[in-house]
């Protein structure tokens, strides 16, 4: 029974260290590039990029001629457009054009 104990302890502790470290890695990583001129330009571009790709694939897969789902996606997608370049805050753009196109695809279908 104390073989067990002892092998449950082993497991636990190796999963413990092997957590602790995933975690701590990135932070050790990114330490030295924290003053790189690379990631500053990438913290300030990413997240545009990030939503203009999303936009792109949603319109996508959302062109099958149905012009009512066309327009509400326009609607949601200059809303969050807006948003973004008024408040500068991508998390309150992205759920408010969300929001606004599932209430009309909901309400309007």
């Amino acid at each position: 029974m104390s073989d067990s104990v002892g092998h449950t302890a082993l497991l636990v502790a190796v999963a413990a260290a092997i957590t602790w470290a995933l975690r701590a890695l990135p932070f050790a990583v990114l330490a030295p590039m924290r003053h790189s001129t690379v990631v500053r330009y990438l913290s300030t571009h990413m997240p545009l990029g990030v939503m203009t790709m999303l936009a792109v694939y949603t319109m996508h897969g959302q062109l099958d001629g149905n012009v009512r789902h066309l327009v509400w996606l326009v609607i949601a997608v200059a809303l969050t457009a807006a948003l973004h370049l008024a408040r500068r805050r991508a998390l309150v753009s992205i759920l408010a054009g969300t929001a606004t196109y599932v209430t009309l695809m909901s309400l309007w279908e």
